[in-house]
């Protein structure tokens, strides 16, 4: 590592963690004797770099950091096994290294080279409050030491090559009321998409029963992947890899694509890739925009999610902010059934308010000047409620059609607001619309005028992209194959997943 790599060490610091060296600090240990800093390169440039402290026989490692676009490639295998090799040639035997109680992917990388937790420092992270894992490793010499981080660098960068450059991935969604698989070449040539719908079962009871979910997506999930390879023209003997959902969502959907993902995965052999759901409705913009790429800004909104997350490269997420209680389409759906209109709520309220007037009613912007990006529609859907009983208990008839549009804009002005500041905060010049609220009109309208205006190039995707689809998840399934990524066999779905984990 040299002093021409410290102002790319000092962004990727500042993007991994919340008290980065600074240029200073790395600059006065590159001049120090008794250090050690090795850097990864990839087209010139440095990716990740690992240092270390020595003295006598024991060292102490001070940093290991690949940047984001760069994980999941055996990188920080390779860095590590380097930095030990070069200890070892200075005649250390003993190393220690502190790492974050929570950071398990970190603890198996040093555990696998031989080190071993004996201690913690409590509450060391202050900003979190998560302890410090205190790790030592006393045979750093020994043979087959370093050689065991050669051989997991060698499986992630054969896992590298075994992708090939054309391939073929069959993604499976049901991470709520849709049962769906896709498959799709390259990345963006779909060759299939297959929905299965359950609205009809739960219309009944005006939103999504987990049970009857859970029980839909069994009976469908094996007639849907076989429409969906029949459609593509293919067999599993073709596929060169499976991307399935596993979070966030309703856990008992998840489980069930995911069980069969990964029974799939493990009858075949082919990788196994775990993709976040909200990320896949991010990837939506990218498949009907070949124009989309980070840095952007992208507004997810769904019947549970409200997010506006900065995306500053590929496959790198900020939450900038979500909702503190109901999520837009969840606040449309108890609005409908509240005035008796039926299930999904969403498409009713859209339809209605054309005929209606936005400014009808004065319903409340709710943390339109909060400040932050945070939203809440929790207060608005119990205006609009009492609004409808206190006309109801004056013996007037509710106008719908003029309640519907005032809704509407209520919610449209705050996410458009927010959307907007967050455009102009962050700098990019593109914004994404994804999720199934991303079909609203309206909403649609809106934010392209507002982000034009602005000078910024607007991405909403087809309505058919909108919705849950596995065609999305297949986009960034293949991303993710791409960089390595892989979900162990034993992995667990997980209901509350966020972008970035």
């Amino acid at each position: 590592m040299t002093i021409d790599d410290l102002d790319t060490a000092v962004a990727i610091e500042r993007a991994s963690f919340p008290r980065p060296w600074t240029r200073a600090m790395f600059a006065e240990d590159l001049s120090r004797d008794d250090r050690v800093w090795i850097a990864a390169e990839t087209g010139g440039r440095l990716c990740g770099y690992a240092g270390a402290t020595w003295h006598a026989d024991e060292a102490h490692i001070m940093n290991l950091a690949v940047e984001s676009a760069h994980r999941q490639q055996g990188l920080a295998t390779a860095l590590l096994s380097e930095l030990l090799e070069l200890l070892v040639c200075r005649g250390v035997h003993r190393a220690t290294l502190e790492v974050r109680e929570h950071n398990d992917a970190a603890r198996r990388l040093y555990e696998s080279a031989g080190f071993r937790a004996v201690g913690a420092r409590p509450g060391y992270y202050t900003e979190t409050g998560e302890d410090a894992v205190i790790m030592w490793t006393d045979d750093l010499a020994a043979p087959g030491a370093s050689a065991r981080l050669e051989v997991l660098g060698e499986h992630a960068a054969q896992a590298l090559s075994d992708v090939p450059a054309n391939e073929l991935v069959l993604a499976i969604e049901s991470s709520c009321d849709e049962t769906a698989a896709a498959v799709m070449r390259g990345g963006t040539e779909l060759l299939s998409s297959v929905v299965a719908s359950q609205v009809d079962f739960h219309s009944r009871f005006g939103g999504v029963v987990p049970e009857i979910a859970s029980r839909k997506h069994t009976e469908a999930i094996v007639a849907v992947i076989d429409e969906a390879l029949t459609e593509a023209g293919v067999g599993f003997s073709d596929l060169d890899a499976i991307a399935v959902t596993y979070g966030p969502g309703l856990v008992g959907a998840l489980v069930v694509g995911l069980a069969y993902a990964k029974g799939l995965a493990l009858a075949t052999g082919l990788p196994l890739v775990g993709v976040n759901h909200l990320e896949g409705h991010i990837f939506a913009n990218m498949l009907a925009d070949e124009r989309v790429a980070p840095p952007l800004v992208a507004l997810v909104v769904s019947g549970g999610h409200t997010s506006l997350v900065h995306m500053p490269e590929w496959g790198v997420y900020r939450t900038m902010g979500e909702t503190l209680d109901d999520a837009a389409g969840e606040a449309f759906d108890k609005v409908a059934k509240f005035l008796g209109l039926g299930y999904p709520g969403g498409p009713i309220i859209s339809k209605l308010a054309e005929a209606g007037n936005a400014a009808a009613i004065d319903f409340p912007r709710a943390m339109m000047h909060s400040g932050d990006y945070s939203f809440s529609l929790s207060g608005l859907k119990t205006s609009v409620i009492n609004h409808i009983r206190h006309e109801r208990d004056a013996g007037r008839e509710v106008d719908v059609p003029d309640l519907a549009a005032s809704f509407q804009q209520a919610v449209i002005d705050v996410q458009v607001s927010k959307a907007v500041k967050a455009v102009k905060e962050t700098g990019v010049g593109t914004f994404c619309l994804a999720g199934g609220v991303a079909a609203n009109r309206a909403l649609r309208q809106a934010m392209t005028l507002a982000m034009e205006a602005n000078g910024v190039l607007v991405s909403v995707p087809p309505f058919a992209l909108c919705t849950d689809n596995a065609a999305m998840i297949a986009a960034a399934g293949t991303h993710r194959l791409r960089r390595g990524d892989r979900l162990d066999l034993d992995a667990e779905a997980v209901p509350n997943l966020r972008l970035g984990e």
